[in-house]
């Protein structure tokens, strides 16, 4: 059985990299190993559009690696959506606009960081 919190974890983990509540993660107490996703984790009910967030992030001289992922997101997703069974429903997801942005770190150029946007609902009654 997985419910809305696991939902999203179990997405964002689907992708080979190591994913993390991104209030979970903080450089002073936690630093996971790079390359990693951080996600926003906030749930709905049915009716309520949400906008979700996530950052790709890796160490690299070069953005190959993170824009590969992103399209490997932008791919399972699709065009249209993609949807993902939840107790008691469905977790439905669609490519946000902008989808993916390149985002850069003042403080070391080799960071590299794509930021995305999904819509999701909760096709649920709770």
């Amino acid at each position: 059985m997985t419910n809305k919190w696991q939902a999203l974890q179990e997405f964002w983990s689907s992708f080979g990299w190591d994913a993390y509540d991104e209030n979970s993660v903080d450089t002073g107490s936690f630093s996971p190993e790079l390359p990693y996703i951080t996600y926003s984790a906030q749930i709905g009910n049915i009716g309520k559009v949400l906008t979700l967030t996530a950052s790709l992030w890796d160490r690299s001289s070069s953005w190959k690696n993170v824009s590969d992922k992103a399209d490997e997101i932008a791919q399972r997703i699709g065009y249209g959506y993609a949807i993902r069974k939840i107790d008691g429903g469905y977790l439905w997801l669609v490519q946000g606009q902008p989808f993916a942005q390149r985002m850069n770190d003042p403080n070391d150029t080799e960071i590299k960081r794509i930021y995305i946007i999904l819509n999701a609902e909760f096709l649920t009654a709770y």
